[in-house]
Parts: C-alpha cells; structure tokens; sequence
C-alpha cells in the first residue's frame, strides 16, 4: 500500500514538472496567439514564436504551423523546417503545411525536396494550380521544358485566361519549337495585358 502511495505521489509531481497541452485553457492560449499577432506586427519573429513555446504541445497543429511560419520569417530556416514538417505529420493531408514547408525548403536550396512537396500536393490534389504552376516554374527555370509543359497546360485548361499561365505557357511553347501555339498564346497575353512587353518579345523572335 506504502508503495502504491509512492508511486501516486511521483505520478503527480511529474505532471507538474510536464504540463501538457490539454491543461492550457482556451483562454491562455488565445492570448498567447494576440501577443504572437501583436509581436509579429513588429517584425519581432523570434518573440512572437516564443510567444507560443509558452504553450507550446508537439500535438498541436496550429501551433505548429504558426512556428513554422515565424521562424521562416526570422530567417530561422531549419527551426522552421522542424515545426512544419511537426504540423505537416499531424495533419497528412494538408496543403497549406506543405505549402508552408516548400517556404524554408527553398530558402536553404533543397529544391529536389521542394519538388517532391509540390508533387505530393499534386497526388492529393490534382487540380491545385498553384502548386502546377509553381512547379512548372522550377523545370522552367532549369530549361526543362518537356516537364514544364503539362504543368502548364493544365494551368491554363483550368483557367484559359489567366495571364501567368497563358505567358509561361508561350514562354515554353516557343523553346519546345512549337512556334504556333507560342505566337496564339502570346496574342491571347496582349488580349488580357494589351502591349505587354513579354508577349512583344516573343512575337518579335518569330519574326
């Protein structure tokens, strides 16, 4: 019995030294977000994520997320990796937290990993533009026009008037040889942005 007593008394005195998540009231943790919001107000990242460490619970996406966001901000690239990697694990589904995670990813040049984030986004969300388009950006950049292509062309199948697809579409037509579809897109560019200097360079080229 003495033992059972013992081992009661050492059950409580560790939850006291280990508060978990579920003893912060809605309150406590209201505030704490109000001080982060006001803290990030100021550009003052750091205090504002620190704001929420006060409250802080592995299990809590929002938390997380928010973290992520702050340590992105102050320029705190593998903190930020940590707490929305934390979030996206919480959440398997979510966009925004890989969306939030591509942001630290990109600053530290891990640009085959941000790949791979914008294609998990796609496999759960086909018809994300934004992750389409963002990715089309990448393999454009590194003059990958044959996977560039698709991305956006589907860009612009879902919106067919939209000008960064209608232009980055031109943009890879036209080093993919197909001078005809690049010359009707960036006619369709002039129609939405009239005189637009991009879709006037590359009308020129085909002179």
């Amino acid at each position: 019995m003495e033992f059972l007593k013992r081992k009661a008394i050492l059950f409580i005195l560790l939850l006291a030294a280990f508060p978990v998540f579920g003893q912060v009231n809605q309150e406590t943790l209201e505030q704490a977000f109000v001080r982060s919001y006001e803290l990030e107000k100021n550009k003052d990242f750091v205090a504002a994520a620190g704001e929420l460490k006060k409250v802080y619970d592995q299990a809590s996406y929002e938390v997380n997320l928010r973290m992520g966001w702050l340590y992105y901000n102050a320029g705190r690239f593998d903190e930020s990796v940590t707490y929305y990697s934390q979030a996206q694990q919480l959440m398997p589904y979510s966009e925004e937290a890989r969306f939030g995670l591509i942001l630290p990813k990109a600053a530290l040049g891990q640009w085959d990993e941000v790949i791979e984030l914008y294609n998990k986004i796609l496999e759960i969300h086909p018809n994300n533009t934004v992750a389409m388009f963002r990715l089309g950006m990448i393999y454009y950049e590194r003059k990958n026009y044959d996977k560039a292509l698709p991305l956006f062309k589907k860009v612009v199948d879902l919106y067919p008037f939209d000008y960064d697809g209608l232009l980055m579409l031109a943009w890879t037509s036209y080093f993919t040889g197909n001078y005809n579809q690049a010359k009707v897109l960036f006619n369709k560019v002039k129609l939405y942005n009239p005189g637009d200097a991009s879709a006037n360079e590359g009308l020129q080229l085909m002179r």
